[in-house]
């Protein structure tokens, strides 16, 4: 992973700490070309009460609507944790290429499990289970304390 790689991944925990100031779960994500351009960012936007509201998911549908499937097939998609199975299932559907992530959904458990969480209403599968054509890099070690302290800030608050 080279240098532009992690500082997008850091730019996902920025945007992670965003929703986390507007009260909302510590997500962020940026979809990126192949040429290194940031199309797009967005972070979790769950709090207004529509569950569905992820980044992940969100950049899928921008993606879909604003690129052609080959331009698509060669984008990234950086975040800060592991696409859930809905935000995987978007991935495939609208043929994105590559994902890199921080955290795993397993460290993710781990630490909500830790927090006393309950667990989800859908299983946190990993992306291959969802979307097995789908080239996936990660977690990160060297940032993953920053999205668990993220975790640790929303769920110690609540």
């Amino acid at each position: 992973m080279d240098e532009s790689e992690l500082c997008h991944l850091r730019r996902c925990i920025e945007l992670a700490g965003e929703a986390l100031d507007q009260g909302d779960e510590p997500f962020g994500s940026v979809l990126v070309a192949a040429d290194g351009t940031v199309l797009a960012e967005d972070h979790n936007r769950v709090a207004g009460g529509d569950r569905t509201r992820h980044p992940e998911f969100e950049l899928a549908r921008w993606a879909a609507a604003n690129m052609s499937p080959a331009a698509r097939a060669q984008a990234t998609v950086y975040t800060s944790g592991e696409h859930c199975p809905m935000c995987a299932a978007a991935h495939g559907w609208v043929g994105l290429g590559r994902i890199v992530y921080v955290s795993s959904s397993a460290q993710l458990v781990t630490w909500l499990t830790e927090l006393g969480v309950p667990p989800p209403p859908v299983r946190p599968l990993p992306i291959q289970e969802v979307a097995p054509g789908v080239l996936v890099e990660g977690p990160v070690p060297a940032l993953a304390e920053q999205v668990h302290d993220l975790h640790r800030r929303f769920h110690g608050t609540r």
